[in-house]
């Protein structure tokens, strides 16, 4: 993988096409710009801000039970949208309890958007686990798409905190193992040495970058 990449323009109308790895925290960039058929993953620890983000740059909504149609015909994919859709018959057992068939529905949300899907498909993952990386990578491949991966590095206890504003706290040790992994992410990406398989690119930013980036384009 390419060494990491910093950009430090003066001024939020900046547009970065990424590629390889782009470190972008401290940055002010405008925009974002892929393939008009990639793939793009939003990961982060639980708290990062993921879902705000898509709903920042897509208008997601929190309430919604089923994918988004947002601009640039990219079809937005959050797992709160799998959690609702199935709240209204599981509720009344604790959340830790039907959290499989959460996962188990976004992700078969995830594979039909790539297999039908002709636009941009947009993806809200944690990111720290391995094996689902990987198959959303080869997900991708297979039906010919460009992964790529826009990692939200957010410091755990603001995290942590962004967890209570939103009512839905992660237990303390499955928060950790969270915040281990994460860690473990970045520094390999740091390095050039992860994740594999390598996505086309890996752009890093922290709550400046996401302040002010404000769109997400999706260009030849």
């Amino acid at each position: 993988m390419y060494p990491p990449e910093s950009f430090l323009p003066e001024s939020d109308s900046f547009v970065v096409t990424p590629r390889g790895v782009v470190d972008l925290r401290g940055s002010r960039i405008g925009e974002l710009r892929y393939p008009p058929t990639a793939t793009v993953i939003f990961a982060g620890i639980p708290g990062a801000g993921k879902s705000t983000a898509l709903r920042k740059l897509f208008g997601s909504e929190p309430d919604a039970e089923t994918a988004l149609s947002g601009p640039g015909g990219a079809l937005v994919l959050d797992s709160i949208q799998a959690r609702n859709s199935w709240r209204h018959r599981l509720a009344w057992l604790p959340y830790p309890l039907w959290r499989p068939v959460v996962h188990l529905v976004h992700f078969r949300r995830i594979w039909i958007a790539l297999r039908d899907h002709t636009g941009p498909v947009v993806v809200h993952d944690c990111g720290t686990v391995a094996f689902t990386r990987q198959m959303l990578t080869r997900w991708a491949a297979r039906r010919g798409r460009e992964l790529h991966m826009v990692l939200l590095d957010v410091p755990a206890a603001i995290a942590r905190d962004g967890q209570y504003a939103r009512g839905r706290r992660v237990g303390r040790a499955s928060f950790n193992w969270h915040v281990r992994r994460w860690r473990r992410l970045l520094d390999r990406v740091e390095s050039g040495t992860g994740p594999r398989p390598q996505p086309e690119s890996v752009v890093i930013l922290d709550r400046t970058g996401i302040d002010h980036l404000h769109e997400i384009r999706f260009a030849p």
